[in-house]
């Protein structure tokens, strides 16, 4: 249990990090010198619940999706480890990952609808 634990909060540190260096601090660095390019994250919220980004405080909105991703990806390593079976495993986690990723960004969509950003 304490291995696992312990597995869950390096990976979701590593990748909060790593999402923190590539993907926020690069698109708040184009988004003040103009150019418009949102990471795939945010395309999805928009096409896929019309989220208005204009209403969004897109700052939080990227912090929020970093820690969603993070929790995403360490919550699947650590599941992926307990699976007993590599076919079974690799099955599971791509099936895991698929729902993790649909709960969890209707879960932030939940959230900035809530707070009254969005665009019907």
């Amino acid at each position: 249990m304490k291995q696992e634990l312990i597995l869950f909060l390096a990976t979701f540190f590593i990748v909060w990090l790593i999402y923190q260096i590539f993907i926020v601090s690069k698109t708040k660095k184009n988004r003040k010198n103009g150019v418009i390019k949102h990471p795939t994250e945010i395309l999805y919220l928009v096409s896929v619940y019309k989220l208005d980004l204009k209403e969004v405080n897109y700052n939080l909105l990227l912090q929020v999706m970093a820690v969603v991703s993070a929790f995403d990806i360490a919550l699947l390593v650590s599941m992926c480890k307990l699976i007993k079976g590599y076919l079974l495993s690799i099955v599971l986690c791509i099936v895991g990952a698929i729902i993790l990723i649909l709960v969890t960004y209707h879960i932030v969509y939940l959230f900035f609808r809530k707070k009254g950003k969005r665009n019907d």
